[in-house]
């Protein structure tokens, strides 16, 4: 099994590369999905969540209020701090069960952990094969996010800059995909870049 590491800020193109490289056969996990469930209502997690940041944080039905957590920590690096230090330990956990059960059906797969905090966990890059990772410029992914998911210009500014940069992002990566034009050019370099990676692995498939 060879896990590569995906990894990208928010309105990036990241997602696209994913899915196009889960086109191409691999078997991608998504970091993003195992946080939501990580936080299920009833989960230790979530307690500890709501434990920290108060009892705003959770919604009337138990599940976790995002857009209230969200104001904690999008304007505060201590507090994203706290977060990560409650969920990553179990985002991690169940990641790992995924990659096991990847290499279990294939032992010869390439798996792909779509992580979008990668720098800002401050893991080790060792476990992973390659690097990868997909930046647009901050003013495209501003646009995006008020275009797409409803954000003020304000909002959508608030979280670029709270996650690393692309300069940060360069430094742990092997491979830098540019999303910051079309979709088909995505999809077009995300194809590029998935055949290069093969190539440096071949010896090892």
């Amino acid at each position: 099994m060879h896990l590569i590491a995906l990894t990208g800020g928010i309105a990036s193109g990241k997602s696209t590369v994913a899915q196009q490289w889960a086109k191409q056969g691999a078997a991608v996990v998504d970091a993003d999905a195992l946080a939501r469930e990580v936080v299920e209502p009833g989960s230790p997690v979530l307690a500890e969540i709501a434990e920290r940041f108060g009892s705003t944080v959770l919604s009337p039905d138990g599940s976790l209020n995002r857009a209230a957590l969200g104001a904690f920590i999008f304007s505060d690096r201590e507090a994203r701090e706290a977060l990560n230090r409650i969920t990553h330990p179990a985002i991690g956990r169940l990641a790992q069960s995924h990659f096991d059960e990847a290499a279990r059906v294939d032992p010869d797969a390439i798996v792909v952990y779509d992580i979008p905090l990668l720098v800002e966990s401050a893991q080790s890059l060792e476990r992973f094969a390659l690097v990868v990772t997909v930046e647009a410029e901050p003013e495209v992914r501003v646009q995006r996010l008020v275009e797409h998911r409803g954000m003020t210009a304000s909002e959508a500014e608030r979280r670029v800059a709270s996650q690393a940069s692309s300069r940060e992002r360069r430094a742990v990566a092997d491979f830098v995909i540019d999303a910051g034009d079309s979709l088909a050019d995505t999809r077009n370099r995300a194809d590029a870049v998935w055949e290069s990676i093969r190539s440096r692995l071949h010896g090892a498939l």
